[in-house]
This record gives C-alpha cells, sequence and structure tokens, in this order.
C-alpha cells in the first residue's frame, strides 16, 4: 500500500475536525506536497476549499522551516570560510594572528582552492543555478514543482544564497497556485463524477 493510499483512509477515518491536520501533515511530505493533500482530501472526502487550505499550510510549514534552517546553516558555512580566508590572508601577508614576528616562510594563497571547489559542483547544482539565473527565483519558485518537490527547491534556493523573504514568498505563491489549481480539477472531477 503506498503513501497516498494510506493518506486518503487515514483522511477518510479521522473525525471532521482532525481531517484538515491529517491533510496538512500529507502537505509536508515531499512528493505529495501541498496540490497532493488536497486531492488526498478532496478524495477522503473534505470540501475541496477546506483541503486545499489544509494541504498549503502544511506545505508551506515544512518549507518555512527549511529555509530557516537552510539560510542559517548557509550563514554558519560562509562567515567561517570569511574567517579562514582572513586568517589565511594573514599568514601569507606575515603577521600573525596574535602579532610578534612575522614567519620565515610564507606560501602562496590558496585561491585556487576556492575555484577548483566551485567548479566541482554536482550536476544537478549546476542545472539549478542554470535554472536560476536564467528563470530566477519568480520562475524557479513557480515551475519547480514540475520537477522537484517544493522542499527541495526552497532549499536549494536558501543555500544558493537567497534571502529568505523572497524565497518564502515566491514558495508560498508556487504552493498557493499549485494547490489550487489541482484542487480545482480535483475537485471538478468528483463533483462530475457524482
Amino acid at each position: 500500500m503506498d503513501l497516498i493510499t494510506q493518506f486518503q483512509e487515514l483522511v477518510a477515518q479521522m473525525p471532521g475536525i482532525l481531517q484538515p491536520l491529517v491533510v496538512a501533515l500529507a502537505g509536508a511530505v515531499p512528493f505529495i506536497e501541498g496540490e497532493g493533500a488536497a486531492a488526498i482530501g478532496i478524495v477522503g472526502g473534505l470540501h475541496p476549499a477546506l483541503a486545499v487550505t489544509a494541504g498549503a499550510v502544511g506545505n508551506f510549514l515544512c518549507v518555512l522551516v527549511l529555509v530557516t534552517t537552510s539560510a542559517r546553516a548557509r550563514s554558519v558555512v560562509v562567515s567561517r570560510r570569511r574567517r579562514a580566508a582572513a586568517s589565511r590572508r594573514e599568514a601569507v601577508v606575515g603577521v600573525p594572528a596574535g602579532g610578534g614576528a612575522a614567519p620565515a616562510t610564507t606560501g602562496p594563497v590558496d585561491e585556487v582552492d576556492e575555484v577548483d571547489e566551485r567548479s566541482r559542483k554536482s550536476a544537478r547544482r549546476a542545472k539549478f543555478q542554470n535554472a536560476l539565473v536564467r528563470y530566477g527565483v519568480p520562475g524557479v519558485s513557480l515551475l519547480g514543482p514540475l520537477l522537484l518537490p517544493t522542499q527541495f527547491t526552497a532549499t536549494m534556493l536558501a543555500g544558493s544564497g537567497v534571502s529568505k523573504a523572497r524565497v518564502l514568498f515566491w514558495q508560498g505563491l508556487a504552493i498557493v497556485g499549485w494547490s489550487t489549481l489541482i484542487g480545482v480539477v480535483v475537485g471538478g472531477a468528483t463533483h462530475a463524477v457524482a
């Protein structure tokens, strides 16, 4: 039995007040997301507007946590790299961090390693960066769910240095848009069948 079927059965078995919580939980799962959760809720018996809202909220809350965590992790990594680069520069110039005499020998700045590190990006990361340059944050956010879960896209955007507010705005817009679109289609189909 697959995860989507399990969520549908869980929604159908829960009391009415808890059904939106199950749909929101489904929205937090990558590859199900807000739009899949909306469909699960509608098929499980929820009103389409409630299912779309619950799925989108669950998806957005998960994205919020991931973006906040990714942005913080990036901030820590960048500040550590800056401190390390400053320490290397001090060593090359010959002035120790604590003062005193210059070292007897100094080596060249290790900037080549930084260039090599940047050139070793994975193929997926390079494709993501190309898409980000080509379509910008709005395009990647709005079209991203066609290829990757919003959780992955949002984490990659925050990790690449895009501001949290900008990522959250466009991801929220994408989540609401896709969830609403799928909710309208699934709601219309279930209404037509009934």
